[in-house]
């Protein structure tokens, strides 16, 4: 912490924050027209919704060191990703709405978010995030250039193919990829323990021979020393890294989720390890920031939020003749 700067120590408290409310807030409206009987199309915010509350350190700490070339292509919960990369948050909302003004026009919905500028994506499909990236580290890599990729998975995607092939490749060739792997140690509703032969997926670098890095996802400061290292070895052309981020999931895998596989004690102790509430002690007992400062960011936050929202809610739907607009044609 103390080679960072206070503003730079600021700026991942104001996104950890602006990540966080941002979801709590979807996850709030995504119910409104839902109840009493869950109907998953009714509502602002039709289809799933999977939100990362509790894992916003492991997107804050990594794109803390990643510029504007360099690319992100996340999962099928990739919010804090997306808010971390600066995708514009009033078109990823209006696109999160279904709405004429998203990204995609509202045609892609949450878990196809698509932003050109800040070279961000992200898929539904598990585990497609890895080739993907790989794609973007042999272009870096054929053009001369330095710009990185970052592939983002759950620790259940790096049980695919995917994930596997896109290691030994990336690996051979020497590619500025960083592979992050968030383990929240449940795969929907499948504990860890069940599904993987290894306690921790940064071992699997060993068979690559490539370095493989543990970090705790409460602490935003750690993931930022280990992601800060595997982007300066992909910039040097000395090929990828695998960090793995145990980070903790506080909802449930999708909204509407009962989670009933899933024991009280477990979500008990995954929120008490809130890396918010971890950066904000530790920020205050080094003297780095008071806490009227961090109330003054919290507010900023908290009416950023609700202009996304304003925004997102007053904007029209496409038209039903535009439905066939701006998507492959067989013809």
């Amino acid at each position: 912490m103390a080679e960072l700067q206070k503003n730079e120590l600021l700026s991942m408290y104001r996104t950890m924050y602006l990540i966080r409310t941002y979801e709590e807030t979807l996850g709030s409206i995504y119910y409104e027209g839902k109840t009493p009987a869950f109907d998953i199309s009714a509502g602002p915010i039709p289809g799933e919704l999977h939100l990362s509350s509790g894992q916003e350190a492991a997107a804050v700490g990594v794109c803390m060191h990643l510029r504007p070339e360099d690319a992100v292509v996340g999962t099928h919960r990739a919010h804090h990703f997306a808010i971390a990369k600066q995708v514009d948050l009033k078109k990823m909302t209006a696109e999160i709405f279904g709405k004429k003004t998203g990204l995609s026009s509202g045609k892609g919905g949450h878990m196809h978010l698509f932003d050109p500028e800040k070279n961000f994506s992200c898929s539904g499909i598990v585990g497609a995030s890895f080739p993907q990236a790989v794609g973007v580290g042999i272009a870096s890599k054929m053009q001369g250039k330095d710009y990185v990729a970052v592939a983002v998975g759950g620790e259940g995607a790096a049980n695919q193919g995917t994930f596997h092939e896109s290691l030994n490749l990336a690996a051979l060739w020497k590619l500025p990829v960083i592979f992050v792997i968030e383990d929240n140690a449940w795969a929907i509703s499948v504990e860890k323990s069940k599904s993987t032969c290894l306690g921790r997926n940064s071992e699997r670098a060993k068979a690559y021979g490539i370095p493989g890095v543990y970090v705790d996802g409460e602490d935003v400061i750690g993931v930022y020393e280990v992601a800060k290292e595997a982007v300066e070895r992909a910039r040097r052309s000395e090929g990828p890294s695998l960090i793995e981020v145990r980070v903790y999931r506080f909802r449930g895998h999708f909204e509407g989720d009962p989670q009933l596989y899933r024991p009280k004690e477990d979500l008990e102790s995954s929120k008490a390890k809130d890396p918010i509430v971890k950066l904000e002690k530790d920020l205050i007992r080094m003297g780095i920031v008071t806490d009227s400062e961090l109330a003054n960011i919290r507010k900023e936050v908290e009416e950023k939020v609700k202009d996304v929202v304003q925004f997102a809610r007053e904007s029209p739907y496409p038209e039903p003749e535009e439905a066939l607009e701006n998507v492959f044609s067989g013809r």
